[in-house]
């Protein structure tokens, strides 16, 4: 099989994971993911797989599969973000901050608003609460409407009233 078939084969694995995993079937959705890996190895399977994991509660496994996908395609944001989100999940406030600010800055990343609500949900948490709003509205620049960082946005700044 040339390259290019399988690139298409492993995508075409992807996506029916991705299908099994909006299904809720975690076992499915890493099965399909794994078989994309060993026919061509991306950081977007490596980085699904993880939220897989991280959905039946590995989250150690969840941030091993993040670390692999960072070493296939270091320019891809989503495992950076998901690495503070899940430790974030842990408790792990301060070692959250330097991952989701590579997120920050990854050259490809979407839904890119996602590590600067992270990031004002830990400041928030750190009692931080000028830093975090600052977060907050980056987020909103980026993606105005979101609900969760309007409401986010609106109760840090009612603290400071």
């Amino acid at each position: 099989m040339s390259e290019d078939e399988r690139k298409k084969r492993a995508l075409e694995l992807w996506n029916a994971g991705y299908q099994r995993h909006m299904g809720n079937d975690l076992a499915g959705a890493i099965e399909l993911y794994t078989k994309s890996i060993e026919i061509f190895p991306t950081a977007e399977a490596y980085t699904f797989r993880g939220w897989a994991y991280e959905g039946m509660g590995r989250i150690d496994d969840a941030i091993a599969e993040c670390r692999r996908a960072i070493e296939v395609d270091p320019s891809y944001g989503n495992p950076y973000n998901d690495i503070g989100a899940y430790l974030i999940a842990k408790g792990d406030l301060d070692g959250a901050i330097p991952w989701l600010e590579k997120a920050k800055h990854a050259p490809r990343y979407e839904p890119r608003h996602f590590p600067f609500m992270n990031l004002g949900r830990v400041y928030a948490a750190k009692g931080m609460i000028t830093a975090a709003i600052g977060e907050l509205e980056r987020a909103l620049e980026i993606q105005p409407g979101e609900q969760g960082c309007l409401s986010m946005l609106a109760r840090l700044r009612a603290m400071l009233n």
